[in-house]
């Protein structure tokens, strides 16, 4: 045979050498769930090795994080159940919880990039992720899109003028991207980018942070403004519509059980392409190496060269910082 591909497979530095996909620590961003109060370092307990942060103890975590070279981190909210409303007020109060995380965390972590989350299920009482119309009886609820984009407008706003670096829209509703964009120019934060959720499917996968976050729906579901698992055309035009409304980088969420549409917006776009390996990916797998069932180092590395090698540019994973570990030993 003239022709043997097992000839690049044998030595296992030239494996190394012509390797396709490579994973680097700057593309890894961390997700980080923050809550009111001092001393908490709560653990999440369907997300193994996960928790909940006060603003004393995110600083030290964020210290960790910096210190293995992961370049960015992605703050969730978590206020005390007494201030979450119909509204979300919470999510866009400059004393809120958010706001003040981000100002410390700039203040105390200066080198280390934030994106702050913006979404409202948080912080509303009803845990939907906007203005809702409620049908008695009926146990639906209807999200008021258009009268939405103005408090995630606000809360955009706010969370720039608190220190994030990046915005990053996630609540599916239509247009937000255009509303954020335009009021954050009109406060003279044109500097400020958008990473844009452009594809959120209504996943099954996000059981484990709706428990950190809080964030579980009252009544209904979310399957009115998120995407149905079954389009990946609707993905594209999701796209279209965000990058045409000022979107910087746009994200796919969930990752792995949507591969071929990170790979199709990879292929439609020049932006950056981010990708979401949400907490029912990292609980599954977590559940799997605790049962001996898969090989933690080598499965979780196969997970994320996975996503890299269907196009995404930046991974948003509960990994990030054992993945940096790996990276630094020169073992991923």
């Amino acid at each position: 045979m003239r022709i043997r591909p097992r000839r690049l497979r044998e030595n296992p530095i030239l494996r190394r050498m012509v390797r396709e996909t490579r994973l680097s620590v700057d593309q890894l961003i961390y997700p980080v769930f923050v809550v009111e109060g001092e001393g908490i370092r709560e653990e999440i307990s369907s997300m193994p090795g996960q928790f909940r942060y006060s603003q004393d103890t995110l600083i030290e975590e964020l210290g960790q994080v910096q210190e293995l070279g992961v370049p960015a981190v992605m703050l969730f909210g978590i206020p005390e159940v007494d201030k979450k409303d119909a509204r979300g007020t919470a999510g866009y109060a400059r004393d809120g919880v958010i706001c003040q995380a981000l100002e410390k965390a700039r203040k105390d972590v200066p080198d280390l990039l934030l994106i702050a989350d913006v979404c409202l299920c948080e912080y509303t009482d009803h845990g939907h992720c906007g203005i809702i119309d409620h049908q008695e009886g009926s146990g639906q609820a209807t999200v008021r899109n258009d009268e939405t984009l103005e408090l995630l407008a606000l809360a955009a706003v706010a969370y720039a003028e608190a220190g994030a670096h990046l915005v990053a829209p996630s609540d599916m509703m239509d247009g937000r991207v255009a509303a954020i964009r335009e009021a954050l120019d009109q406060e003279r934060r044109e500097d400020v980018p958008i990473l844009s959720y452009a594809a959120k499917y209504a996943s099954g996968f996000y059981g484990p942070f709706r428990d950190a976050a809080e964030s579980t729906p009252q009544f209904g579901d979310r399957r009115s403004y998120q995407m149905d698992p079954a389009n990946s055309r609707e993905a594209l035009k999701e796209v279209d519509l965000d990058l045409d409304e000022g979107a910087d980088i746009v994200m796919v969420k969930p990752a792995m059980p949507y591969l071929d549409v990170i790979f199709q917006v990879r292929q439609l776009t020049t932006v950056p392409v981010a990708a979401y390996q949400v907490s029912g990916e990292y609980s599954a797998l977590c559940a799997a190496f605790d049962r001996g069932w898969l090989e933690r180092e080598r499965v979780m590395a196969e997970s994320l060269l996975a996503i890299r090698r269907a196009g995404a540019d930046l991974i948003v994973t509960y990994f990030a910082k054992e993945a940096a570990r790996l990276i630094r030993q020169g073992d991923l």
